[in-house]
């Protein structure tokens, strides 16, 4: 017989009773929309593993992992590669903030808007998937270490959207069906676990237990931190602009020498053209260029 305890909505815990209004976080999760460098989850091969800096540090061997989603971002936002996604790259070449249009920094922004943009459209991507794919970034704290970190979580499209299927319910669907309640995602632990029948890493989310009045603190101080709303927003490294290698100046004509009178006694300093014609007297020497013209190409970094 299973130990799990199994969460129940209509013990609600003071804090919840004197709430108010569901956070900005529960109607975005439930996909209402509402107005990194750091740590993260990541959830690649279908194994939780946390990095930091870019590096992995550990890898959960369990299917599941409890978190408390103490932010998210106000809306599903979207990115396109040019070529496909390594895990290697870093900044992609079009991409949105709030799945309506691309943002202003974009590298290569394909269309004004997104509904007009055709790399929205199903069969641009592989099979009949879409080639700009959406996601949900989350900032969460591990639920055995709330006052630890703050780790961003990026949802794929598969993870956030779909229909529930008993408990088996993505992001949207699981946010929902707690704000039917009037419960907040910030104020409970969910257990986030591995879909085993897909063939890509695909999550489903469940509620375990509400939080205690000191966790509830914790993690309502925690979502609204610095570390936190990076997590929930979109920054890529960009790349370094081309730069011009120096060029080199051409050096300045020299400046014209006055002209002297024909001196019988004293010689020019400088040797007289010889012409072919016949060499008329008294005739002004011409001088010999001294400009270099030196230009170096641009470097093209991208």
């Amino acid at each position: 017989m299973s130990n799990v305890a199994v969460f129940n909505p209509s013990q609600v815990p003071a804090f919840a009773k004197n709430r108010g209004q569901l956070s900005a976080v529960a109607k975005a999760l439930a996909g209402g929309g509402a107005g990194a460098g750091g740590k993260n989850i990541s959830i690649k091969g279908g194994v939780f593993r946390l990095i930091a800096s870019g590096k992995e540090v550990a890898a959960i061997e369990e299917r599941y992992l409890d978190v408390v989603i103490v932010n998210a971002a106000p809306k599903v936002s979207r990115v396109w590669y040019a070529k496909s996604y390594d895990g290697a790259s870093s900044s992609p070449d079009c991409y949105s903030q709030d799945g309506d249009k691309p943002a202003p920094d974009a590298e290569n922004p394909q269309a004004s808007t997104c509904a007009a943009c055709e790399k929205n459209v199903a069969g641009s991507g592989q099979g009949n998937s879409r080639a700009c794919r959406y996601q949900q970034r989350l900032a969460v704290v591990l639920a055995n270490d709330m006052d630890g970190d703050v780790l961003q979580l990026t949802a794929p499209a598969t993870s956030v959207f779909g229909k529930e299927d008993g408990e088996n319910r993505p992001l949207q669907a699981y946010a929902r069906w707690l704000t039917a309640q009037n419960i907040d995602p910030s104020e409970v632990i969910t257990r986030m676990r591995f879909d085993t029948k897909s063939e890509s890493p695909k999550l489903f989310f469940k509620t375990m237990r509400w939080l205690t009045e000191d966790e509830n603190e914790t993690c309502q101080a925690k979502g609204n931190t610095p570390e936190a709303k990076r997590a929930v927003t979109m920054t890529f490294a960009k790349s370094a602009p081309a730069v011009a290698a120096p060029v080199e100046e051409e050096a300045p004509a020299p400046a014209p020498k006055a002209k002297k009178k024909p001196d019988p006694v004293e010689e020019s300093d400088e040797e007289p053209v010889v012409r072919k014609e016949e060499k008329k007297p008294n005739a002004v020497p011409a001088k010999k260029s001294n400009l270099a013209a030196m230009v170096d190409d641009w470097d093209e970094n991208e």
